[in-house]
């Protein structure tokens, strides 16, 4: 009826040219178009939002790394005490969700791979989280203070010490990266212990993840 009033017009002046039946089907043609425009409208709104739902839930059933402590730039307090640097030197905090079936223990590491060496840099290096773990607390890097789950291993990173070792790049060597990243795994452990160097814990990384998710931050020397 309100399509009808708003064309009163439209068809007071078919009504000139044409016989009343022509006008007739006209104007149940006009209506038919109108309501078919009027519901692929609706159905178009309302794909949108169901494609949009989906989006959402699949997003939240992804592996994910987050960190409350660490944001896109790494501060002093992340900067490792050493080697010319005069950081705190403390690991950021670090949440995961969503592991995938099967998982059995978790592994993170930190990695350079801007460091001038030909083969980047290994600042942390950790294995054997139990699966029921899902948050490092912050400074959880520091060995000595005990602060990471109870059976986990830090080994050694390439500044020969076990346990965290933050960014330190060489002056004037601009922006480099820092890729932390939590690898699912599906062994309870991986058999080896604190003394095994980083190339080969990668190896047995490599050989045993499930999914991983990283999280990238930077950090720039200025002294």
């Amino acid at each position: 009826m309100g399509l009808l009033q708003s064309n009163t017009s439209q068809i007071e002046l078919l009504s000139i040219v044409f016989e009343p039946n022509q006008i007739q089907q006209y104007t149940n043609n006009y209506l038919f178009l109108q309501s078919n425009k009027y519901i692929m409208k609706k159905t178009t709104i309302i794909l949108g939002l169901m494609l949009s739902i989906s989006n959402a839930l699949f997003a939240q059933n992804t592996f994910t790394l987050s960190s409350s402590s660490l944001g896109g730039q790494a501060t002093v307090t992340e900067e490792f005490n050493g080697f010319g640097c005069t950081g705190k030197n403390e690991s950021p905090q670090l949440s995961w969700e969503n592991a995938p079936e099967g998982t059995k223990s978790f592994a993170i590491t930190m990695y350079d791979p801007d460091a001038p060496t030909g083969s980047g840099w290994w600042h942390w290096v950790v294995f054997d989280i139990p699966s029921t773990t899902t948050t490092l607390v912050s400074n959880a890097g520091d060995i000595k203070l005990n602060l990471s789950p109870e059976g986990t291993i830090q080994s050694v990173t390439n500044y020969g010490m076990q346990g965290y070792g933050g960014p330190c790049p060489p002056v004037g060597h601009g922006l480099h990266q820092y890729i932390i990243t939590v690898h699912a795994l599906k062994t309870d452990t991986l058999g080896l212990d604190k003394n095994t160097n980083p190339a080969i814990v990668g190896y047995y990384l490599w050989n045993n993840t499930l999914a991983k998710a990283s999280i990238v931050t930077y950090f720039k020397r200025t002294e």
